[in-house]
């Protein structure tokens, strides 16, 4: 006879909260359909699908796991309370991935849960970064102690047993810290994400970490010193494993999350694997990876992205002052490797997306609107989206600003890259915050975005889908006052999730000013993109559409480190060439005495 199969008779509930943060008028930052799919969200649930299957918590208990990603979904704490009461109390809230700018609303979630009884932890970079880097306890995270959270640092990979036996317990440890101990992720559950919650995604774009670490030091990075430094990857059977089963779920579209996917050791053995499924099995899918600026001189490393199905990258241009650039160790930025990279990127038909810093030491309002203007004429990349330097918990800089006692912002909520914490030597306050926003004005002209769309014509790029980034990234700042990559699709406000100190606005004045911002936003938006279509069809119209050329689009030539602004604007991009230069000869020397 067969042995009876146990009946479960209790069922732990598992939330897995991925928090937003407040915008400037204290509302949850929210959309009807977010922009930046959660990969912690995605290696959690999966982590603790696996062990549900398995039945850690014994054979008459079922794990009942659910996922919420505040950008687009709201959390009402008094629903959480009620359904835990509803099954015993039996189980857990994980709020996961909290960053810096996060960790203040996801102290606030907590806040009722806790009073209620409901066990919480808390992970993320801003956990793990500030127990990774400084020598003191951080007041925030005493705060989340003190009302009974528990805190996770390091990753989950090989612990969620474990932890989830421990809640089942009601024995939480305060703090799980496992940042000495960082786990491999080959043959782990793949991160895949059900599609239900990635089709509150724009695009239905979920994500996945083919490796994790970075070998470089950027000082205002926190990666390298929450993920390390070493290179840990998923096999490619892995990463088969992960993209079979979100097609069959209709999921067609991927965020590769490494922080640099071209120091991924096995990034060539991935992407033909990548393009096996594509070229063999039919599986168009798509990708958007994050690279370096050194990416192009990886042999067929572009060629090999494009035929997997990258249609987007983004890259750390960072700066094109090589003093700045050395300043926050960036050594690996080149100004004079700008514009080959550049090129083979769109050569290959592939949107670029480049970050850029705003407030490193030798900035000025000046000077930042002058290499602005550079960028325009010389360099050919699409996307330029512009961040504050923040001195992020779990950075080098912030480490250095904390034990010199030098002033921070003490609201983790302003630590989004988009505001002004600490002082700079050059700029006071106002002339940073102002510039920061009169940067995304200066690159977004109507004339500019006709020239990028121009120059994407020139390589019989898709001019619908650059027109519909150009417009996403040119309208947000201004229409919806957020940093594009924190946007999305028709902005959610709850008139009582506002952060508490706050007062709640009567119901009429608020939903008054919500349909009047609604209808101001709409307008703007919609004037945006018709400007932009008419500029599209015009250059889709225009036979001599593929003869289009300047400045940024000539090939690379041995003179135009004299001719161009990019090398000889100020002292350091001279220094810049002459060093390229140097290592150039030495090169050929020792290539030519083999």
């Amino acid at each position: 006879m067969l042995a009876p199969v146990a009946t479960p008779v209790r069922r732990f509930q598992l939330l897995l909260i991925k928090p937003s943060h407040y915008d400037d008028d204290g509302y949850v930052v929210q959309w009807w359909r977010s922009a930046i799919p959660s990969n912690s969200l995605a290696v959690l649930y999966s982590l603790c699908d696996d062990a549900a299957e398995r039945r850690v918590l014994g054979p008459d208990v079922e794990i009942d796991i659910s996922a919420v990603d505040e950008c687009n979904t709201r959390v009402r704490p008094e629903r959480v309370i009620a359904e835990f009461r509803r099954n015993g109390g039996f189980g857990m809230i994980g709020l996961v991935g909290v960053q810096s700018n996060q960790f203040p609303r996801a102290l606030d979630i907590a806040r009722p849960l806790r009073a209620a009884g409901v066990p919480v932890v808390i992970g993320g970079f801003h956990v793990s970064g500030c127990l990774s880097m400084l020598p003191n306890m951080q007041a925030d995270l005493q705060a989340a102690l003190d009302m009974g959270c528990s805190l996770f640092a390091g990753e989950l990979e090989g612990r969620v047993d474990d932890l989830l036996r421990d809640a089942a317990a009601g024995s939480l440890k305060p703090i799980y810290n496992f940042l000495s101990d960082l786990p491999g992720i080959e043959a782990m559950p793949p991160p895949v994400l059900p599609a239900k919650y990635v089709r509150r995604t724009v695009g239905h774009h979920t994500s996945f970490d083919a490796g994790r670490g970075c070998p470089f030091q950027c000082s205002f990075c926190t990666i390298i010193n929450v993920q390390g430094r070493k290179s840990r990857r998923r096999t490619p059977d892995d990463v088969e494993a992960l993209i079979r089963l979100n097609w069959a779920q209709g999921i067609r579209h991927f965020v590769i999350t490494d922080d640099n996917f071209a120091r991924n050791k096995d990034w060539e053995i991935i992407l033909d694997r990548i393009i096996l499924l594509r070229e063999r099995d039919g599986l168009k899918l798509k990708l958007i990876i994050q690279v370096d600026t050194l990416c192009h001189k990886l042999p067929d490393f572009i060629e090999k992205s494009a035929r997997a199905g990258v249609t987007r990258v983004f890259i750390g241009l960072e700066n094109i002052n090589p003093n700045n650039l050395m300043a926050a160790k960036k050594r690996q930025n080149k100004i004079t490797e700008y514009r080959a990279m550049l090129l083979a990127w769109k050569k290959a038909k592939v949107i670029t997306y480049c970050g850029y810093i705003l407030g490193f030491p030798a900035d000025t309002p000046e000077s930042i609107r002058e290499d602005i203007e550079i960028i325009k004429r010389e360099l050919p990349l699409d996307i330029l989206e512009f961040f504050c330097l923040t001195p992020l918990p779990g950075s080098e800089d912030h480490k250095v600003l904390d034990a010199k006692g030098v002033a921070m912002d003490p609201d983790m909520n302003k630590y989004d890259l988009e505001h002004v914490v600490t002082a700079h030597e050059k700029m006071s306050h106002a002339q940073w915050e102002g510039v920061y926003r009169a940067a995304w004005d200066a690159y977004y002209t109507r004339d500019h975005m006709k020239t990028i769309m121009k120059r994407a014509a020139t390589f019989d790029m898709s001019l619908s889908r650059l027109a519909a980034v150009l417009f996403f990234f040119a309208i947000c700042v201004a229409a919806e006052k957020v940093h594009p990559l924190q946007g999305g699709v028709i902005r959610l406000k709850h008139r009582r999730d506002r952060r508490p100190g706050l007062p709640i606005e009567s119901a009429i004045p608020f939903y008054f000013k919500r349909i009047r911002d609604t209808l101001v936003t709409q307008g703007m938006l919609i004037g945006g993109w018709l400007s932009l279509e008419w500029t599209r069809y015009l250059i889709k119209r225009d036979p001599d559409r593929f003869a289009f050329t300047d400045a940024a689009l000539t090939p690379p030539t041995a003179d135009e480190e004299e001719n161009l602004d990019l090398f000889t604007h100020n002292e350091s991009a001279k220094h810049a060439v002459e060093h390229a230069r140097k290592v150039a000869r030495l090169t050929q020397g020792q290539t030519a005495a083999a």
